[in-house]
């Protein structure tokens, strides 16, 4: 297997904030390819206001995104070589956050609801189910963390 490297910059400037007294606002900005800029901040379930931006993305909600995203991409692919067409795809993904095993906050679980709309021939609930465990099986993210990861998925059909 050929070896990739994903890169992303994170930046972050002080400003004229009191470091010292943990004052200072946790905003800062993710940047990727071609130019693309996120803003980025502590959660403000972590760091209360004003030090944390709710409206910016924080790590945790990143990752679960991530979880979504890469499981959704294999679903759709999958999806595809076997003949399901599918036309829409939702998924309100949650982690959750607790102590693990080694006493230690993580993101401990996250659980995948995506709502699917496919087009007929529908597959049976059980080809269903195999696609969406086989897209699990695949995940790229989801074979690089150590939570436990839920999906919950629901079949629509599309007349």
């Amino acid at each position: 297997m050929t070896t990739f490297i994903y890169r992303a910059e994170v930046r972050w400037t002080r400003g004229a904030d009191e470091f010292l007294h943990q004052r200072y606002s946790r905003g800062h900005s993710w940047h990727f390819d071609e130019g693309l800029t996120v803003p980025a901040s502590a959660s403000p379930h972590a760091v209360r206001a004003p030090y944390a931006i709710a409206a910016a993305v924080d790590p945790e909600e990143a990752l679960v995104a991530a979880v979504s995203s890469c499981h959704m991409l294999f679903f759709l692919s999958l999806a595809s070589k076997a003949g399901v067409v599918v036309e829409r795809y939702d998924d309100v993904a949650e982690g959750v956050m607790a102590k693990n095993e080694l006493g230690r906050v993580a993101v401990t679980q996250v659980t995948l609801r995506p709502v699917v709309a496919i087009r007929a021939p529908v597959p049976t609930a059980d080809q269903f189910a195999a696609l969406h465990h086989a897209a699990h099986e695949e995940c790229f993210i989801a074979n690089s963390v150590r939570c436990e990861i839920i999906c919950e998925p629901r079949m629509v059909g599309v007349s």
